[in-house]
């Protein structure tokens, strides 16, 4: 058995032996931590780009320069202007003739167009409510006929009244008008002995046979495919005595109707015999 001494001894000994081993276990730590902290983070490379490098790269990306190159704005507005289109010129009508009768049946046909010979014709007939309305446009040999009247006629610039003495209104009313360089004139009468009066009204005459016999045909081939016999006849009778405008102009139209199984084979067949006739007739 020890004595107080020797144990009080012994424990304080132990706890200098304890404390001096925490000591040294936090001397350790604390180099270990020393350690850690102390090590240089590793630099990351980063490059830098010089301002005139960046100017070069945004240079090099973006469209070529040129000498006439516009902003966004002015593109913009060039498409637009490109894109719009441009608007339509009018072409007013110059030349003007209208026929009149009630009891005939065609009782009133009026014929309008301008310098190229584009315009509308206007008819009514007996069995029509209202009147109809075509485009038109005469064939460059119509037109060349008709201007050429007119010129010799010195419309605008002559007073001359083309009524002849003796009175045929029971034959209809014939008016030509011409509106031109803001001059205007008009002539009615019902017979004439002025020989190229006569001659411009025969040709609007045929003007109108014409165009009346296109407005018809189409009709029957759509609604009364059995009257197209008929109407070929009377066309053929018609050009015999030189009674069409032009009948070369119809050769597209004829064509057409020599292959129309809607009318029947007469009338497909005499269409032919009209194209083979006109054929002819032009060589």
């Amino acid at each position: 058995m020890f004595n107080k001494q020797t144990t009080k001894t012994l424990l304080i000994g132990f706890s200098l032996i304890v404390a001096l081993a925490f000591s040294a276990s936090a001397q350790v730590k604390r180099k270990i931590t020393k350690k850690k902290s102390s090590k240089k983070p590793v630099p990351v490379k980063t490059e830098t780009v010089a301002e005139s490098d960046v100017k070069t790269a945004v240079k090099k990306n973006s469209r070529p320069e040129t000498e006439n190159q516009t902003t966004p704005t002015e593109k913009t507005n060039d498409t637009v202007k490109t894109n719009v289109r441009p608007a339509a010129v009018e072409n007013k009508p110059v030349y003007f003739y209208e026929f009149s009768k009630a009891e005939f049946a065609v009782s009133k046909i009026s014929v309008e167009h301008d310098e190229n010979g584009k315009g509308k014709i206007t008819f009514q007939k007996k069995d029509f409510a209202e009147p109809v309305t075509d485009p038109l446009q005469l064939s460059p040999a119509t037109l060349e006929r008709v201007k050429a009247i007119w010129s010799a006629l010195d419309f605008l610039d002559s007073t001359e009244d083309y009524q002849a003495v003796k009175d045929f209104s029971h034959l209809g009313t014939m008016k030509f008008a011409m509106r031109k360089t803001e001059r205007e004139r008009e002539a009615t009468f019902n017979w004439t002995e002025n020989k190229n009066a006569k001659s411009l009204a025969d040709e609007y005459r045929k003007i109108g046979q014409q165009f009346v016999w296109i407005f018809d045909v189409n009709v029957a081939r759509e609604n009364q495919p059995l009257d197209a016999p008929r109407l070929l006849d009377a066309l053929g009778s018609m050009i015999k005595r030189n009674e069409i405008s032009d009948a070369a102009q119809m050769l597209p139209l004829l064509e057409e109707l020599s292959t129309d199984e809607r009318i029947p084979l007469l009338a497909r067949n005499h269409a032919k015999r009209l194209i083979s006739e006109i054929e002819k007739k032009k060589k």
